[in-house]
């Protein structure tokens, strides 16, 4: 079983999948579209990628607001939620992604990455990092699927 992580933005979406035992999120890659309602291709390479890893559970980023409220930006995450299940057939866990963008673009910094780069790294960065937290609670039996 491996699962996929998603950091959901408006004309990204970074991707990271676990490797077969669930312990280590990998970066894999950013699926880019032209405007933020162009979601067909988007979703067509989302499933071409749960295929060939045999992804069995998706973990979405949930940009909560810093004060634990729901915002446009979580709406919409959940909206995307909706179309991933129905799409896919497979189960979608919302994950609390506070931080993990500001997290990737320190991360890059401290790597040397120059700032006009780092765009091309931080949306697969975060979504390693919104996967890796939850296989990390998962371990813990802090989550339970």
């Amino acid at each position: 079983m491996r699962i996929m992580g998603l950091d959901y933005g408006s004309k990204t979406v970074g991707v990271a999948i676990s490797d077969a035992l669930c312990l280590i999120a990998q970066g894999k890659e950013i699926i880019r579209r032209k405007s933020e309602n162009k979601l067909r291709q988007t979703l067509a390479r989302i499933e071409e990628l749960i295929r060939e890893y045999e992804v069995e559970l998706i973990v979405l980023g949930f940009p909560k607001n810093m004060n634990n409220t729901i915002g446009d930006r979580a709406e919409k995450s959940l909206e995307f939620r909706e179309m991933l299940q129905r799409r896919t057939g497979l189960s979608v866990v919302m994950w609390d992604e506070r931080l993990t963008t500001v997290e990737a673009n320190r991360t890059l910094m401290e790597a040397g990455v120059r700032r006009e780069n780092r765009g091309q790294y931080v949306d697969q960065l975060a979504a390693v990092f919104i996967l890796q937290g939850y296989l990390d609670a998962r371990s813990k039996g802090e989550w339970r699927k």
